[in-house]
C-alpha cells in the first residue's frame, strides 16, 4: 500500500510541472517546497510526501527579496524546551490580483500564510495513508483512532499522517490573533480542506503548519510557537510554572467545602508543590470559611492558590456551576482580577467556551492580556487547542482540549481506552502545546482504571503542561514509597529540553525531558500485551556517566506498586513493560565520597 501512495504522489508531482516552478529548501536540505501556479508540493529527502492545493490559479511571482534565510530564536517560560532556535528559509510569492503567500521552510516542517485575501487550502492525502485524526468537537475532548482511509466529516487539529514507514506529517495552525477565526479540517474524497469556524475579521490570516520528518521531529517540534507572535509581557519574572494539587477528580463538588479545600492545600504543602487549584463552586464555600479564608490559609502554608471560573459563554444559566459572571466583560474582568491580585491569588482556570470563532479568539486573548496585567496565570478548560499563545502570553500555562483523566468521572469508556489513548497523545495533541490532562492517579475515581502504577507515574513527565494538576487523593500521594514520593515532590513542569527515545502512536511512547542537570525519562505501554522497549539513549549524550534511579512495575495487573532500583552504570538498554504498564528513570550526576564526578 505504501508503494501505491508514493506512485500516486509521484504522478501528482509530475502533473504539477514543479520543475517549472519555484523551490524553497530547508537549511538542512531535507525539506523542499515546490511552488507552482496552482499547488505546493512538499518533498522530504527528495521524495514527494504532501501535495497542497491553495485555491489559486494564474501566474505567481517571487518577491524581489527572493529567498531569505535566518533563525528565529526566543525563550519560553514553559514548554518542551527553554530556548527555541529555528533556522529557516523564507520567501514571499505574489499573485496577480495583489494578494501574497508567505512561506517558511524549517528543518522540521513548513508554515505558510496569506495576506490581502485568504485562500482555500486543501491537503491531498492518498487513500492508504495511515492517519490519526479526532472528529471535530468544540472542547476537543476525543480520541485519535488510527485509519488508512478518508472518511467524510469534520476533523479537529492536529492531524497526524504517516506518509511512509518512518516519515510523518502533522497538520495544525498558529498565528491566530484578534479578528481571526480558528479553523478545522473538512474531509471529502482524498482531501482535507481548511474550514473556518466563522468569518475572518482581518486581512492577517493564521499560519498553516505542516511538521514533517521522523516521529522525533514531530514530537520535538516547536513550529506552533515559532509562528506565533512574540512575547507581549515585558517582565516575566513572576511567571512560575509548577505542580499543583487538584480537588475535582476525587471530590467533584468539594471546592464548596472549606475543610476539604484545606486538605488539598495541606497536600500541596506536604508534597512541596507550589500550587493548589480551587475548582468550581468555590463561590458557595461553607464549612468554616470562604474563598478569602482559603486563599489566606494557602498563603500561610506557602502555597499559591488558583481559582476556577465559568467563561460565561457556553454552560451558563440556572444549574450551571459558578462563578459564571465575573470575566465576560472587560469591566467585570478588571473588578475580579483586581480583587484576586489583592487577595493573593495567583491564577485562574477558565472553563466552558463556545466554538472558537473570531469572538471567542478575541475573548481568549483579552483574558490573557488582562490576566498578565494583574500577574495571574491562566489555564483554559473546555476550550480550543493551543495555537502558539503561550509564546505571546507566557502566563498561559496550560489548556485542556484533551480527553483526560477527568473522564474517569463521567463514564466507563476511559477504563479500557486509556492506555492506547495515552500512548497516542504524545504524537498528536501534546505536540502542539501544553495539555492539562490531570495525570498520575493511583486510586479510582467514579470509574476504575486498569493502567499500572508506573504507567500513571510516567504521565506527568510524558505529558507537558506548565501547570501540572495532580488529580488523586491526598492519602494516595502521601502513602507512596519514599523514593516515589520524593520524585513527585521535586518534579518540574517546565523543561530545558525534550527528546523522543522510542514509540509509535497507540503502542508505546518513551520521552526524556531535561531540567537542572537531570534527565527524567518516562515510558508507557499502550497495549494489552507485554512489550519490550529499547530507548535510544544516544540522543541524550553519555548517560553511562550518570547514576539512574529506575521505577518499574511490581507484580501483575493494574496497581500493585513499584520496583525501585539504582543503576550506577547508566540506564537499562531495554525494559519489558507489563500490559498497560510503564516506567520512569531519573538520572543524576555520579557521586563518589560526597563529590560529584565531572
Amino acid at each position: 500500500m505504501k508503494r501505491n501512495v508514493f506512485i500516486l504522489l509521484s504522478a501528482l508531482l509530475a502533473l504539477t510541472g514543479c520543475v517549472k516552478g519555484y523551490y524553497v529548501t530547508s537549511p538542512d536540505g531535507n525539506i523542499s517546497v515546490g511552488v507552482t501556479d496552482s499547488l505546493l508540493t512538499v518533498l522530504y529527502k527528495g521524495r514527494a510526501v504532501q501535495v497542497i492545493s491553495c485555491g489559486y490559479s494564474g501566474k505567481i511571482s517571487m518577491s524581489a527579496d527572493g529567498i531569505v534565510t535566518g533563525t528565529e530564536t526566543y525563550d519560553l517560560q514553559s514548554g518542551k524546551c527553554r530556548t527555541v532556535s529555528a533556522p529557516y528559509s523564507a520567501c514571499t510569492f505574489n499573485f496577480a490580483e495583489g494578494t501574497a503567500m508567505n512561506l517558511h521552510v524549517f528543518n522540521d516542517g513548513i508554515a505558510f500564510s496569506f495576506t490581502g485575501g485568504d485562500r482555500t487550502v486543501t491537503y491531498r492525502i492518498p487513500d492508504g495513508t495511515k492517519r490519526w485524526l479526532q472528529q471535530q468537537k468544540t472542547d476537543y475532548e476525543g480520541f485519535y483512532p488510527a485509519s488508512t482511509s478518508a472518511r467524510e466529516g469534520k476533523y479537529s487539529y492536529p492531524a497526524l499522517f504517516e506518509y511512509c514507514d518512518g516519515v510523518f506529517g502533522l497538520i495544525t495552525e498558529s498565528g491566530v490573533d484578534h479578528g481571526n477565526s480558528c479553523s478545522f479540517l473538512t474531509c471529502g474524497n482524498d482531501g482535507y480542506t481548511v474550514t473556518y469556524t466563522d468569518s475572518e475579521q482581518t486581512d492577517r490570516h493564521p499560519s498553516r503548519i505542516l511538521m514533517i520528518g521522523s516521529l522525533a521531529d514531530i514530537v520535538e517540534s516547536n513550529l506552533v510557537t515559532t509562528m506565533a507572535a512574540g512575547c507581549r509581557i515585558d517582565d516575566t519574572s513572576w511567571i512560575r510554572p509548577g505542580v499543583s494539587s487538584w480537588i475535582y477528580w476525587a471530590y467533584n463538588h468539594s471546592s464548596k467545602d472549606f475543610q476539604k479545600v484545606r486538605e488539598y492545600i495541606d497536600l500541596a504543602a506536604e508534597m512541596g508543590w507550589p500550587y493548589t487549584l480551587i475548582d468550581w463552586e468555590w463561590d458557595e464555600m461553607t464549612g468554616g470559611g470562604n474563598i478569602d479564608d482559603a486563599v489566606a490559609y494557602a498563603r500561610g502554608k506557602g502555597v499559591r492558590a488558583n481559582l476556577w471560573y465559568n467563561s460565561g459563554t457556553s454552560w451558563i444559566g440556572p444549574g450551571a456551576p459558578g462563578p459564571q459572571d465575573r470575566l465576560r466583560t472587560a469591566e467585570a474582568r478588571e473588578r475580579e482580577m483586581t480583587r484576586l491580585e489583592q487577595m493573593g491569588a495567583t491564577g485562574i482556570k477558565v472553563d466552558f467556551f463556545n466554538p472558537d470563532g473570531h469572538e471567542m479568539v478575541d475573548y481568549y486573548l483579552d483574558i490573557l492580556e488582562d490576566a498578565a496585567r494583574h500577574h495571574l496565570l491562566v489555564d483554559f478548560h473546555g476550550c480550543t487547542i493551543p495555537r502558539g499563545w503561550s509564546r505571546t502570553w507566557p502566563n498561559l500555562m496550560s489548556m485542556e482540549a484533551v480527553y483526560g483523566a477527568e473522564w474517569y468521572n463521567n463514564n466507563r469508556r476511559m477504563t479500557n481506552a486509556a492506555a492506547a489513548h495515552n500512548a497516542t497523545l504524545p504524537f498528536t495533541r501534546n505536540v502542539i502545546g501544553p495539555m492539562d490532562y490531570t495525570p498520575c492517579t493511583f486510586t479510582d475515581s467514579q470509574n476504575p482504571h486498569i493502567t499500572t502504577d508506573c504507567h500513571e507515574l510516567a504521565l506527568p513527565i510524558l505529558f507537558e503542561s506548565g501547570l501540572q494538576h495532580m488529580a488523586d487523593r491526598p492519602e494516595a500521594y502521601l502513602g507512596l514509597p519514599a523514593l516515589v514520593r520524593n520524585m513527585l515532590s521535586s518534579l518540574p513542569s517546565a523543561w530545558e529540553d525534550t527528546k523522543l527515545l522510542a514509540g509509535y502512536p497507540g503502542e508505546s511512547a518513551v520521552i526524556a525531558r531535561y531540567s537542572k542537570g537531570k534527565w527524567y525519562i518516562a515510558g508507557i505501554n499502550g497495549t494489552d500485551s507485554t512489550l519490550t522497549v529499547r530507548p535510544d539513549y544516544s540522543r541524550l549524550g553519555v548517560l553511562d556517566e550518570l547514576d539512574a534511579t529506575v521505577f518499574t512495575d511490581k507484580g501483575e495487573g493494574p496497581g500493585k506498586g513499584f520496583e525501585i532500583g539504582l543503576s550506577m552504570t547508566g540506564c537499562p538498554s531495554s525494559l519489558t513493560l507489563r500490559p498497560r504498564g510503564g516506567f520512569v528513570i531519573v538520572t543524576s550526576p555520579k557521586w563518589q565520597n560526597g563529590v560529584i564526578l565531572k
